[in-house]
């Protein structure tokens, strides 16, 4: 585990489709600095374990992930957020954050093509992919 009492705090957001490796780096992050993982999915686990969406959540799950990554940096704790962040306004909170807790901020974007593991329809993605948006240059 990272000493994070001597090291500024960063935020990682980690963006891309379903199925491109989003959670899979998180979680080597993660493992690797001590920093903590978020995602939206994590909320959306039922009380065997089992992940089951359920799009009226999705703003409370998002919100919940929010307030949660504001809490760990408001600690001193690194976090890394991994979503789909098709649309730049989804990560606007965040990078709100960054700003507020004057931490580094840090945006990844995976382009991998692996198995979709929590089962988003292909529709779904085809329709992410066509509203996704290019970072800002002062992002990238």
């Amino acid at each position: 585990m990272a000493n994070h009492s001597q090291t500024k705090p960063t935020l990682t957001l980690i963006r891309g489709l379903p199925g491109s490796g989003k959670s899979t780096l998180a979680t080597m992050i993660c493992e690797k600095t001590g920093a903590i993982h978020l995602e939206a999915d994590q909320f959306m686990v039922d009380r065997n374990g089992d992940y089951r969406f359920d799009g009226r959540k999705l703003r409370d799950v998002h919100a919940r992930c929010e307030t949660e990554c504001d809490a760990y940096l408001s600690t001193g704790q690194a976090v890394v957020v991994s979503n789909t962040f098709s649309e730049i306004w989804e990560m606007q909170a965040y990078l709100d954050m960054a700003e507020r807790h004057d931490v580094p901020l840090q945006i990844i974007e995976c382009h991998g093509q692996f198995r979709n593991i929590h089962g988003v329809p292909d529709d779904k993605i085809d329709a992410m992919r066509k509203r996704w948006q290019q970072l800002p240059d002062r992002y990238s």
